[in-house]
């Protein structure tokens, strides 16, 4: 289930975006987490797995009618296909009638979108 990302997660936000290469730098990390708190049209979504707990998170940009997915950065557990098709279909919810897109890294996760969407 995704969440929006709020304040009292960043150390397991900043936790889950450690995994990710651009984010191994502390200063880097610490920018990102700056961006989604002073941009709005940047948008941090926290992954809960079946017993509540924080094991991802996804980072969103919005803007001329679409949703970007920047990045998603899951535990080592739980990169699989079950979770990257349960994450990509919450993410076309959050963007309604919005298209969903990817930056060209994780162009292999649109397949987890229905083709009517």
């Amino acid at each position: 289930m995704l969440v929006p990302y709020k304040k009292d997660y960043e150390k397991v936000a900043m936790g889950l975006l450690s995994y990710l290469p651009d984010f191994k730098n502390l200063q880097n990390l610490k920018e990102e987490m700056q961006l989604y708190a002073e941009d709005p049209a940047n948008h941090l979504y926290l992954y809960r797995d079946e017993d509540q707990n924080i094991v991802g998170l996804a980072g969103c940009e919005t803007g001329a009618g679409c949703l970007v997915l920047r990045y998603l950065s899951l535990a080592p557990g739980f990169r699989d296909d079950e979770h990257f098709s349960e994450i990509m279909r919450e993410l076309a919810q959050e963007a309604g009638k919005q298209k969903v897109m990817t930056v060209p890294e994780y162009t292999y996760l649109m397949k987890y979108l229905n083709n009517d969407e």
